[in-house]
């Protein structure tokens, strides 16, 4: 560290290149300090840094990665402690960590090896123009980093620690739970569904706020360890459908639903609504690029003759992106389906009875999801939650009926078949009793061109966004995404791929392998620095790396 301030006082008030020496190692009291990369003048990227302490000194023993679920809450535990130290030091800004959210996913801002944990930063390296600030990077390197990872790190509390590791094995233990008993969602009693805003993602507070409370009908209790067992309601495998009036709470429903793919800490609200980890959220997306897709299943018989079991697309409507969208999540390994009727297109979801007698199935080319989710699960398995408002013939293939009334839910499962049998539709199915043809493609993924200019450039911006190349792949309609750190791994993830296969591939192949790299090298794998962390990735689903791929513009794939 000593050294560290003299070379800082040396190239006080010099150039800004002469920062590059202090790229190395430094030795500290009680930890390490790696320069990794030193951004190339103050208005570029952030320079890359790593911290890294010794596991003994901090007494985590193996206990923190006896299971995956543990390994991520150790991660998660570290880097938000990290944040919110940082966040403390107002008026001293200049070092920054990918901190989480309200999920808990595996991220590269902390990283647990054999002997070490190591916490990587951003750090701005100060600067008045293009002239170096000696003095102030003397305080942010040897002062302030010093502090927060005193306070963040080695004084952690084990207590807390110990709770969000036994948090982790309950969650695991509701997944285990739903796995084995046929169901696709658990939401517990007493949880907080309604987020403080529409931009923040933080439970509501306040007398307003209505606790979840299972039906009777519906409810189960889940043996958990570390503790006493958990209440609340079980969706089980079918087609479950959620009603209500408007602002009743079945899309607040919905919502936590599709983020019960994650795990969540302590204090979330939503910390036992857990949801099958290969749910899929669908929705219409007007506009997006389709290539390739098998839409036979619902849409056939296009004017001009226009092949549906191989669909392409600049510019999707809202049913053809919808159907696109299922095939596509089905394609990629989808387990369950989560659709709002607010979200979808209205010709896709049904045609009624009247609109059946004035616009003949000979003349009306989509095939609505009424008359094919029934086939879906019973063919393919694959199950269905969908929030319905306005389209009561839903209930003649529900399984399952879930009314919201002032957020609070009720199963009228029996009642909804009294009234389908008592005021019939008088609508004619439009399909056959089999769901359809679920055909393959292969992807050109080695075709994905990473090149800007000379250079190749892939990112992610923001959580809607990836940057390829000379291509923007617009992913603000995958609403499972939670965060930027995810879209990063996605570029980079993609561009692995490419790499790997030569030649066009199943979308599957290439899903796997993009996984099994993550599993076997982390998210690290991913990464193209060779001497500078990652320290801003987080782990994406299959799913929404499929959803990049498929909504990427100059896409080429095979039958």
């Amino acid at each position: 560290m000593k050294q560290l301030i003299q070379t800082l006082k040396r190239i006080d008030r010099k150039g800004y290149k002469a920062y590059n020496d202090i790229k190395g190692t430094h030795e500290f009291s009680d930890f390490q300090l790696h320069m990794d990369h030193v951004q190339a003048d103050p208005f570029a990227s952030p320079s890359r840094a790593r911290v890294t302490l010794s596991r003994k000194a901090l007494e985590l023993g193996p206990e923190v990665e006896e299971s995956d679920a543990r390994r991520v809450a150790a991660i998660d535990f570290f880097a938000l402690a990290m944040q919110q130290e940082l966040h403390k030091q107002k008026g001293k800004p200049g070092i920054i960590i990918d901190g989480p959210g309200q999920e808990m996913i595996d991220r590269t801002a902390v990283k647990l090896s054999k002997d070490h944990l190591e916490v990587r930063l951003s750090i701005h390296l100060p600067a008045r123009g293009r002239t170096i600030q000696g003095q102030e990077a003397i305080d942010r390197l040897t002062k302030q980093l010093p502090e927060a990872i005193q306070h963040a790190v080695q004084q952690y509390s084990r207590q807390k620690l110990t709770a969000q590791l036994e948090l982790a094995d309950q969650q695991q233990a509701v997944r285990r739970y739903l796995q084995d008993n046929d169901c696709i969602a658990f939401v517990a009693n007493g949880s907080v569904l309604p987020r403080a805003s529409g931009v923040s993602n933080r439970p509501m507070s306040g007398k307003e706020v209505i606790s979840f409370q299972s039906p009777k009908e519906r409810e189960v209790t889940i043996d958990l360890p570390h503790g006493g067992p958990v209440t609340g309601m079980a969706v089980p495998k079918g087609v479950t459908i959620i009603v209500g009036g408007g602002y009743h709470g079945k899309s607040t429903l919905l919502e936590a639903v599709e983020r019960g793919v994650y795990n969540h800490r302590a204090g979330d609200g939503r910390e036992f609504v857990i949801a099958d980890p290969s749910a899929v959220k669908v929705r219409a997306e007007d506009g997006r690029s389709v290539t390739g897709v098998n839409i036979s299943p619902f849409i056939a018989n296009l004017p001009a003759d226009k092949d549906t079991s191989f669909f392409t697309s600049e510019n999707a409507s809202g049913s053809t992106s919808q159907a696109a969208n299922i095939m596509e999540g089905l394609e990629a390994g989808a387990g369950t389906l989560l659709i709002d009727e607010d979200t979808s297109a209205t010709n896709f979801m049904i045609r009624d009875a009247r609109m059946q007698a004035l616009v003949a199935k000979r003349k009306e080319p989509i095939t609505p999801f009424i008359d094919k989710v029934r086939a879906l699960y019973d063919d393919e398995g694959i199950s269905t939650i969908l929030v319905v408002g306005g389209a009561g013939d839903y209930f003649d293939v529900a399984d399952y009926v879930i009314m919201l009334e002032e957020y609070v839910p009720y199963d009228v499962t029996e009642e909804a078949r009294r009234i389908a049998s008592e005021h019939p539709t008088n609508r004619a199915k439009e399909a056959g009793e089999a769901f359809g043809a679920l055909t393959g493609r292969r992807i050109a993924v080695h075709r994905f061109d990473a090149r800007k200019g000379k250079k190749e450039k892939v990112s992610g911006k923001g959580r809607d966004t990836v940057m390829y190349g000379t291509e923007t792949i617009d992913l603000s309609a995958v609403e499972q995404l939670i965060t930027g750190s995810q879209t990063n791994a996605i570029a980079e993830a993609i561009r692995h791929a490419s790499r790997q296969f030569q030649q066009p591939a199943p979308l599957p192949e290439v899903l796997d392998y993009i996984e099994q790299t993550i599993d076997s090298q982390s998210l690290d794998g991913l990464s193209p620095f060779k001497n500078q962390h990652p320290g801003d990735f987080a782990r994406p689903r299959r799913f929404e790396i499929a959803a990049a791929i498929n909504r990427y513009r100059p896409l080429r794939v095979e039958r």
